[in-house]
């Protein structure tokens, strides 16, 4: 008899903060943890658990339900609904922020939360890390997950683990177009390239493994701003990862954060910064709103069940990520309002830069 497969399903919003942009209130997580915990006892949910990072609510949940379920979302739309209506209570900076609309509609899709999802059947022993991300934007993601399933330097697999030598599909969406491409690695990495250095526009949505066909990440890649026409947050994304067995290893899916990059949010979803990786409790942006932060859970899946999780950003082995991270913070902090640390005028298009420009747009006069 064939195994099930199970979906591991990670949907988040910011429905709240206190104070300012920093931390979901604990009331607010109370609530989303009642509603989930009702439909884990109603059978709808195998497991959950439920993260904050920053002024994110990231639901975990395993399910049998298979991706884009309508009541696994409408789950989650009435979580951050509890959450918002506690925010509301409680005069909370910026309550329902994500929700951009007042009502579900099937699924997710336009609605305002990220979300990532993965089916698959389970193997023998199943790890898997989740990456969760505030103060910054889907292209967070592009550079580790090239490091990690493309890049012998960083992931060692890739040369010496002969179930990984036929390597990786990328499934590449524009943000802009609303299209998508898919690039197998190694043959077409310098292609894949071209497009993926460009992480404002270009997002990787999913990886599969070449040998079997099996999904092995998948990332949000909801753009906020672009749904709403306007500026009203930064889309905080979230990724999972799969690892071992043919599949890159725990500590080479971590080893890719272990040198900070740059990546665009921070302050007002308007600046260039360095991600933090931080243990979730020390997830909170205070400074400038930011740096950008990142937080590793791992789980061990059993039969659905989340064994976990571990801490993984908790490591020492972290600190002189976080020491470089806070020296580029610096350095970029002392650039103000100029470019590169201010995002270019083409990437401000959905940021409160056009308010501006449109009051003084009858001051421009032509060059003679």
């Amino acid at each position: 008899m064939a195994e099930r497969e199970v979906t591991i399903s990670i949907i988040k919003a910011d429905v709240g903060s206190f104070v300012g942009h920093v931390q979901a209130h604990p009331d607010m997580l109370q609530a989303v943890k009642a509603r989930l915990h009702q439909a884990k006892e109603q059978g709808l949910l195998i497991d959950f658990y439920v993260a904050n990072v920053g002024d994110d609510i990231d639901l975990i949940m395993t399910h049998y339900q298979g991706s884009n379920n309508e009541s696994i979302h409408k789950l989650a739309w009435d979580a951050f609904m509890d959450a918002t209506a506690v925010a509301r209570e409680l005069k909370l900076y910026a309550a329902g922020q994500d929700l951009l609309s007042d009502s579900f509609s099937g699924n997710m899709k336009g609605l305002g939360p990220g979300v990532a999802e993965l089916t698959f059947v389970e193997r023998p022993s199943e790890p898997i890390v989740i990456f969760m991300a505030d103060k910054t934007d889907p292209g967070a993601w592009n550079l580790p997950l090239y490091k990690i399933f493309a890049d012998p330097f960083n992931t060692i697999g890739l040369v010496i683990d002969p179930k990984m030598h036929d390597g990786f599909t990328f499934e590449v969406h524009d943000l802009i177009d609303h299209k998508k491409i898919h690039f197998t690695l190694p043959q077409d990495l310098y292609d894949m390239l071209v497009f993926i250095g460009s992480p404002s526009r270009y997002c990787i949505k999913h990886i599969y493994a070449n040998r079997n066909g099996e999904m092995a990440a998948a990332t949000s890649t909801d753009r906020l701003n672009i749904m709403a026409g306007r500026y009203i947050g930064k889309d905080d994304p979230v990724c999972i990862v799969r690892c071992q067995s043919g599949l890159p290893a725990v500590g080479e899916v971590l080893e890719a954060f272990a040198e900070p990059h740059l990546v665009a949010g921070w302050m007002r979803g308007s600046h260039y910064g360095p991600l933090l990786p931080v243990a979730e409790k020390d997830s909170r942006p205070t400074r400038f709103d930011g740096p950008a932060r990142v937080v590793a859970l791992g789980f061990q899946l059993c039969h659905g069940r989340l064994i976990g999780p571990q801490d993984f950003f908790a490591d020492v082995a972290f600190d002189r990520a976080r020491e470089k991270a806070l020296e580029l913070a610096d350095y970029l902090r002392r650039l103000g309002p100029f470019e590169p640390h201010r995002l270019s005028l083409d990437q401000l298009e959905y940021t409160t830069l056009p308010l501006v420009a449109e009051k003084l747009k009858d001051r421009f006069e032509d060059l003679k």
